[in-house]
């Protein structure tokens, strides 16, 4: 493809990307003050005006009685205060009635349920604003379901997005040959995203479609790792809630002897699978840190899948596929 060509396709993503993109207008939210504050910040009004009065009307006061005075007014509005708390306690913002909490946790049913560990790889994808959490887990369900599959690439991109826009095969067939033809591959290229000032959610159809497609491409990228006999290593990152996932895929050939090894740097501790036609090997660290695992055969199989499971950081275990092509 000639340079004109790609520029051509660049432009139009960019325009599909950009074009009429809404920023809806959010009223500004009045707060309302919780019953009983309204009316004590009126009485503590009503007070200082009285003591204000005081203060201009000349009196006879003998000396020490002003401070007798001044603890006599605090002592009132304290007592106050202690009433209205007792009658009407506050409320935390998620509480619309009044709950009693356990003073300790001591049963492990009700501990922590920590967030979604594989989330945090979407800051490391080259997108012009950020995917809600519901969609890039879906997207990366599909993407996992759908790595190992023989089909090519632009096929899967619409197979990974297409329970999101039913009835919409052409428009994400157009845009997924955009997106195979795009130049955002890294993000070295990020200074060339176009910039869009809205929210997923406020974009329009086709502009949802071509960043989910986006987000899908780039995301089968990082769960393949190719091997070929002039790239016989392999490397990956996955950014976790704990840490940095690093991956490490190595051929080699020794006689007639061939072997995969797969080396990984953890962040928690967590169990690595290989597997093969057949064949299957395992490795569990109790610990964060260096774990590796290899198989050996007489030759390589097409294709084999690697399982990296972490318990601490998610139930469900990422996928990747190892295509040698030798």
């Amino acid at each position: 493809m000639n340079s004109d060509s790609e520029s051509l396709q660049h432009q139009c993503l960019n325009w599909l990307l950009t074009d009429d993109v809404k920023i809806d207008e959010y009223p500004s939210v009045e707060c309302k003050e919780n019953d009983g504050v309204k009316n004590l910040s009126k009485e503590a009004t009503a007070s200082k005006s009285s003591e204000s009065e005081l203060r201009g009307t000349p009196q006879t006061f003998q000396l020490g009685e002003i401070p007798t005075v001044q603890d006599r007014f605090q002592a009132i509005i304290k007592r106050r205060l202690q009433i209205q708390i007792q009658e009407q306690p506050p409320l935390f913002p998620w509480e619309s009635q009044l709950t009693d909490y356990p003073d300790f946790v001591d049963e492990p049913s009700m501990t922590l349920v920590p967030t979604w560990g594989w989330m945090a790889q979407q800051s490391k994808l080259n997108l012009p604003i950020p995917l809600p959490e519901r969609v890039f887990r879906q997207l990366l369900e599909q993407c996992q379901a759908l790595v190992t599959s023989s089909v090519p690439l632009g096929a899967k991109l619409v197979q990974v997005v297409e329970n999101f826009f039913p009835n919409e095969s052409q428009a994400l067939n157009d845009i997924a040959g955009l997106v195979l033809r795009s130049t955002y591959r890294s993000v070295d290229t990020l200074d060339k995203m176009p910039e869009i000032q809205s929210d997923y959610s406020d974009l329009q159809p086709r502009q949802q479609m071509a960043l989910s497609l986006m987000a899908a491409k780039q995301l089968l990228e990082n769960l393949t790792l190719p091997l070929s006999a002039t790239s016989p290593v392999v490397a990956r990152q996955w950014l976790t809630s704990t840490g940095t996932l690093n991956v490490r895929v190595e051929y080699q050939s020794l006689s007639k002897l061939t072997r995969l090894l797969v080396q990984a740097d953890l962040p928690a501790k967590g169990t690595l699978t290989l597997r093969g036609s057949g064949t299957l090997a395992m490795a569990t660290s109790s610990s964060p840190g260096y774990l590796s695992v290899e198989l050996g055969c007489e030759e390589l199989q097409p294709t084999y899948t690697l399982e990296v499971e972490f318990p601490e950081i998610d139930q469900q275990s990422l996928l990747f596929v190892i295509s040698p092509t030798m």
